[in-house]
C-alpha cells in the first residue's frame, strides 16, 4: 500500500486535491495523485476537487468528492435532493450533452481496451426524448424496521427513504406516493423487501401485488406492435426510445430463419416475424415466455415459436439442426452471456448477429470472442435508455467473414 494511505483504522482518511481527467466505464472520474490512480465517484471531467480516499488497492484508490474547488464547465447542480446518497443516479452533476459524450467514450474505451478493437467504428448515440420522468420501470426497496421505501443508498444495502424520484414517469411517481401512504398507515406491508413496478399504457403493475390485488397485466404499443407484460416479466425501461431501438436492431432485415435469444415478452420477436419466414425465440422465464406467445398470437404471427429454456441449453441441443440461420439477435442481462452461449452461437454460424447490451464492458468481452470466431464488427449504435446514470444501451451488428 502507498505509504501516504497506510493508515490505521481510526486515523483520518487521506485527502488530495486532483483534477478529473475523464469519465471511465462504471461512471467514475479518473484522476492521479501521489503515485496513485484515483477513481472518483460523482465527478465531472475537468473538475478540480478535493477528494477523500476511501479505499486503496495497490496503486489504485477509490475516492469521493469532499469539495469542488473549481467546477468543470460541464458540471451542473444536481436537482435531486437525494443525489449522492441514493444509489440510483450518478450523472446528475453533468450537462446532458456531457452525459451523452461520456457514454460514447465509455463504449469506445471498452471496445478498445477489452475487445482489442484498435479502431472502433463511429458510434452515434440516440438521445432520450425525455431526460427526466422517463423511467417506466422501478425496483423499490422496503425496510420493515424503519418503514422506509425507496432505493439502496450508494455503496450499501441501507434504504434511502425517497418521497420523490425525478426520473420516474408520473404514473410510477403516483404509485410510489400511494405505497408510502399505505405503509405510513400500516394498511399495507409488502411481502418482500424489493418491489417491482412497471407502468403500462393504462395502469401500473406491481410485484408483489398492491394490497390484496393480483399482479395485473399492462400493455404498451411500440412501433405498431402491442405487447402484454407485467412486473414479473422484463420490459425495457425507457419506452420513448424503443421505436428507434427496434428499427436499429430489426429494421430492413429479412430472410428465411431468425433466432431471438433472451427474447423476453417478444419485443424483437414480433418485428422479426414480419421479416423472416421462421422465427424462434428463446427465453428462460416462464412468465415472459407466456406473454411472448400471447403477443405473437394476438398479432396473428404464426411463423414464430417461443421456447422456454436456458439459452445455453437450447443452443447445445439445437446449434447443429439450425445450420442455415440468416440472423441471430441476442439481448442478454447485464452480465452478458456464458462461454457456452458464445460457443453455441459460433457452432450455429448465423450469417448476421445483432447484440443488444446494457453493459459496454460485458458486450466488449463477448464481442472479443465472436470476432476471434470469424465475425466482423459492422456497426455500433448507442441509445441513452438511462439518462442521469452512466448506463447505456448498445447495439452491435456483426457479419460472418
Amino acid at each position: 500500500m502507498h505509504p501516504a494511505v497506510s493508515k490505521v483504522q481510526d486515523e483520518p482518511l487521506k485527502t488530495l486535491e486532483v483534477e478529473i481527467e475523464r469519465i471511465l466505464p462504471g461512471g467514475v472520474g479518473l484522476a492521479h495523485g501521489e503515485a496513485l490512480t484515483l477513481l472518483v465517484s460523482l465527478a465531472a471531467p475537468g473538475d478540480v476537487v478535493r477528494v477523500q480516499i476511501d479505499r486503496v488497492r495497490g496503486k489504485l484508490a477509490f475516492a469521493s468528492v469532499l469539495e469542488v474547488i473549481k467546477p468543470s464547465p460541464v458540471r451542473v447542480e444536481p436537482p435531486c435532493p437525494y443525489f449522492g446518497r441514493c444509489g440510483g443516479c450518478d450523472f446528475q452533476q453533468l450537462t446532458y450533452e456531457a452525459q451523452l459524450k461520456a457514454k460514447v467514450a465509455i463504449i469506445r474505451d471498452c471496445l478498445h481496451r477489452i475487445a482489442h478493437i484498435e479502431t472502433p467504428p463511429e458510434i452515434d448515440i440516440h438521445a432520450s426524448p425525455n431526460q427526466w420522468h422517463y423511467r417506466a420501470r422501478a425496483n423499490w426497496q422496503f425496510d420493515p424496521q424503519a418503514n422506509r421505501l425507496g432505493y439502496f443508498e450508494r455503496g450499501s444495502h441501507r434504504v434511502c427513504d425517497v418521497e420523490y424520484c425525478a426520473v420516474l414517469v408520473p404514473e410510477l411517481q403516483q404509485t410510489l406516493e400511494a405505497l408510502r401512504a399505505q405503509i405510513a398507515q400500516d394498511s399495507f406491508r409488502p411481502e418482500r423487501r424489493d418491489i417491482e413496478a412497471v407502468a403500462g399504457a393504462e395502469a401500473v403493475s406491481l410485484s408483489p401485488a398492491f394490497a390484496s390485488s393480483q399482479t395485473n397485466e399492462v400493455t404498451r404499443t411500440i412501433a405498431n406492435e402491442t405487447y402484454y407484460f407485467n412486473a414479473d416479466a422484463f420490459f425495457q425501461t425507457n419506452h420513448e426510445l424503443l421505436d428507434s431501438l427496434i428499427t436499429e436492431t430489426t429494421g430492413e432485415i429479412h430472410g428465411q430463419i431468425a433466432i431471438d435469444l433472451y427474447c423476453g415478452v417478444g419485443l424483437f420477436t414480433l418485428p422479426l416475424a414480419r421479416g423472416f419466414r421462421q422465427v424462434v425465440g428463446i427465453e428462460a422465464s416462464a412468465t415472459a415466455s407466456r406473454f411472448a406467445r400471447r403477443n405473437l398470437q394476438d398479432a396473428q404471427l404464426l411463423n414464430a415459436q417461443i421456447v422456454t429454456s436456458q439459452v445455453g441449453d437450447w443452443l447445445r441441443d439445437n446449434s447443429v439442426s439450425f445450420a442455415a440461420v440468416d440472423f441471430l439477435l441476442l439481448d442478454p442481462p447485464r452480465s452478458g452471456v456464458e462461454g457456452r452461449v458464445v460457443a453455441g452461437i459460433l457452432a450455429m454460424r448465423p450469417r448476421r448477429i445483432c447484440y443488444v447490451s446494457c453493459d459496454p464492458a460485458t458486450l466488449a468481452r463477448d464481442l472479443k470472442k465472436l470476432l476471434a470466431g470469424g465475425y466482423a464488427l459492422d456497426s455500433v449504435a448507442a441509445f441513452d435508455m438511462f439518462p442521469q446514470t452512466h448506463h447505456v444501451e448498445t447495439v452491435a451488428r456483426l457479419s460472418s467473414t
